[in-house]
């Protein structure tokens, strides 16, 4: 009963990440001996275009279609079960530009009820973030190590505008950090 709702709230999800025609469906099937679940089989079932019929989603998705669906997905999970942390590892695989600000969006919006850690090169998405850390790896008498660091206000600007320009910092790159920020 409650997947109908479900695959309403992800189709609504995904049209604000530019995924006007995409839908989940899911397929449940009885078991003949109970498993590890239960007595169900259940499948997802996705397309992303119009006119495409529902498939298993390691059959369809691409890895952008993937990361946004995922990120739909971890949202209203963790909303209905009140985690206190998330972690997202690069849940921006395979998006940039309009889409990777969506979804920072979205990761901002699920900030305002528990704290997310998102690790990602983009700097549509970091430029949502409250604070920053670095992750640093230095490499001493053969061993790596690996240091965590919080950054002031000027630094988030320098890392936002190393994310849009690389090395070399330019004006308009820091410029750019600061409107992004």
């Amino acid at each position: 009963e409650a997947s109908s709702d479900f695959c309403k709230q992800v189709k609504n999800l995904l049209k604000k990440l530019g995924m006007p025609d995409a839908m989940l469906e899911v397929k449940i099937g009885a078991l003949e001996e109970p498993a590890q679940g239960g007595m169900d089989q259940i499948t997802f079932l996705f397309s992303a275009n119009k006119g495409s019929g529902a498939k298993e989603i390691q059959k369809v998705a691409s890895g952008g279609e993937l990361s946004r669906l995922m990120l739909v997905l971890k949202k209203l999970v963790a909303r209905s079960i009140a985690l206190p942390t998330i972690i997202f590892d690069e849940i921006d695989t395979g998006v940039s530009g309009l889409l990777a600000d969506a979804m920072g969006e979205i990761l901002k919006e699920m900030a305002n009820d528990m704290q997310v850690i998102v690790i990602t090169h983009l700097p549509q998405i970091a430029s949502k973030a409250n604070e920053h850390l670095k992750v640093v790896k230095t490499t001493k008498l053969g061993a790596t190590f690996t240091d965590v660091i919080r950054l002031e206000p000027k630094e988030r600007v320098s890392e936002i505008a190393g994310m849009l320009s690389g090395r070399e910092l330019s004006g308009e790159a820091i410029s750019n950090a600061e409107i992004l920020l």
